[in-house]
């Protein structure tokens, strides 16, 4: 096993930790929501903020979970049709445009996340280029994913 293809099972481990943190968050303060709002008559004003915030965590890192574990919807009528070597010229195709996307994750993640540097949100009172750096930090997370990835599929087989 690779440098790479380490780093990414470990940073996937890592990433499905927190995504196990953060869903388990989500759901108690949804359900103490409801609880405060039905049963008690009372609204919690920071919940709502809170379990948005956290919703898009869940998304941006569950799609780098969803990435290295190859969960990602893909159409493969053509792929299954064409030859060897054709599928892994168009794998690699696949990973470059995928590296260029997750490039821009990056860099306008960043670019926007200092944007907002000086805005803070309004229940949480908390900063939101801290809210937005899930943007550059889950491009990151998948760079090293496809990095992986691609490694591993140009790599010769021991078959051919």
């Amino acid at each position: 096993m690779n440098v790479l293809e380490t780093a990414s099972r470990r940073l996937n481990r890592g990433v499905e930790g927190c995504l196990a943190v953060m869903g388990l968050t989500m759901t108690s303060v949804v359900a103490a929501q409801v609880f405060s709002r039905y049963v008690l008559n009372q609204s919690l004003f920071w919940s709502e903020e809170l379990a948005r915030y956290l919703l898009v965590w869940l998304t941006f890192l569950g799609a780098s979970s969803a990435y290295r574990r190859g969960m990602h919807p893909g159409v493969d009528v053509l792929y299954v049709r064409m030859s060897p070597g054709l599928r892994k010229a168009a794998l690699i195709v696949v990973h470059g445009a995928s590296m260029a996307l997750f490039g821009v994750m990056i860099v306008f993640g960043c670019r926007f996340a200092y944007f907002v540097r000086l805005q803070i949100s309004p229940a949480l009172f908390l900063p939101k280029w801290i809210l937005f750096a899930v943007i550059p930090l889950s491009g990151a997370i998948l760079m090293v994913h496809a990095l992986a990835r691609l490694a591993g599929d140009v790599k010769p087989r021991a078959s051919e």
